[in-house]
């Protein structure tokens, strides 16, 4: 194997919404994660990951919650907040396969509005070939078409390419695409398993 599809939430980068809403919440856990669970659950982030505005998800929650309508705006108002660090271990990992000559991809479930964030913030991400973004194509994993579509534009070998993500249906979606998946759990884990296919 020569090649290594990264996914970059919570694989690379540290992005939660807890973080802009714990504050908020003041100290109000059980609150807190009713309102990311029926208020902004994950499907409606999945529809902006696959292309929907985030003018558009955000003005459509408002009206289905209008008791909410604060909170929901900061979702597009103050989404830089839900994003924190690179997660170190994982681009030290990312930076030893980039010295062994391995191909780099990344594909990601991130909306199109936000990412150039991401992008003017993490400068490994240059260290990418490409980075296919779910907002951009308007799919979003586990959709098999994003994975056909990556393989397609990216040129990739799916025998030869190690797929790697923190969501176990994103992992068996790689899987069912050819790839040879890895379920993303800390950096440690992701070095044993590399480690195991010769890859460091």
């Amino acid at each position: 194997m020569d090649t290594v599809l990264f996914d970059l939430g919570a694989v690379l980068i540290d992005w939660n919404p807890r973080y802009l809403y714990r504050p908020l919440f003041n100290g109000d856990e059980k609150a807190m994660e009713h309102f990311l669970a029926e208020i902004v659950p994950g499907w409606w982030n999945h529809d902006i990951d696959a292309g929907k505005s985030l003018t558009q998800a955000v003005a459509e929650r408002i009206r289905e919650h209008p008791e909410h309508a604060a909170m929901i705006a900061l979702w597009k108002d103050s989404w830089e907040k839900m994003l924190r660090d690179e997660i170190a271990g994982s681009v030290e990992i990312l930076g030893e396969l980039r010295k062994k000559g391995h191909r780099l991809h990344a594909l990601t479930n991130w909306s199109a509005e936000t990412f150039p964030i991401a992008r003017h913030r993490f400068d490994f991400l240059k260290w990418f070939e490409d980075i296919v973004v779910s907002g951009d194509v308007g799919l979003a994993k586990p959709d098999p078409r994003i994975f056909a579509l990556t393989i397609e534009r990216c040129r990739l070998v799916p025998a030869r390419t190690v797929f790697i993500d923190d969501s176990l249906r994103n992992v068996e979606a790689g899987r069912n695409a050819g790839m040879h998946a890895l379920h993303f759990r800390d950096p440690d884990q992701l070095r044993d398993d590399l480690n195991r296919l010769g890859m460091l």
